[in-house]
């Protein structure tokens, strides 16, 4: 089951270390923070770099709920286990499916390509593909697609990398 627990932003990084190190392997199969392309233009060329895709947000995988919380104590700049009021709850199927579509197996989503076409965007190629609906807003000068997905009962906000390639009238 894949679990959600909310960190401070910034710390992502050092928590999810402090996970690997401090939680037996047999309890927390794996700790991961999903990342995405997005590409900055700086001494005149364009370069590719990875960012945090949900800042102050941590994924746990575990088969041992009770084990992992026990364990999550000793974890340092752990703010909450998400849920819903007194229970932990894990995220549904629907959601680890769209994740793992979303941002693979090493949860990196790559860059993805469009254009526009009657003022509706169009993905061609890249994560986004069939995902045209959880976009609010295309920067073309930034190069950015920013989303608002459903996750775990509330609704994230999120940056991508998209490169608008054309637009149609």
């Amino acid at each position: 089951m894949w679990y959600v627990i909310q960190v401070r932003s910034g710390t992502e990084e050092s928590i999810r270390i402090q996970c690997e190190r401090k939680i037996p392997r047999n309890i927390l199969s794996e700790c991961m923070v999903p990342h995405y392309e997005e590409q900055r233009k700086y001494k005149g060329e364009w370069h590719t770099r990875e960012r945090i895709l949900f800042p102050g947000y941590l994924f746990l995988v575990s088969e041992n709920l009770d084990e992992l919380y026990l364990n999550l104590k000793r974890v340092i700049g752990m703010t909450k286990l998400l849920g819903t009021g007194r229970e932990i709850v894990p995220l549904t199927r629907e959601e680890t499916d769209f994740l793992l579509q979303f941002g693979g197996e090493e949860q990196i989503v790559k860059f993805s390509q469009g254009l526009i076409e009657n003022s509706q965007v169009r993905i061609l190629s890249g994560p986004l593909k069939g995902m045209e609906g959880f976009i609010r807003r295309i920067d073309r000068h930034k190069r950015k697609a920013y989303l608002e997905i459903p996750l775990f009962g509330r609704v994230l906000n999120a940056e991508v990398g998209v490169e608008i390639v054309g637009k149609r009238e």
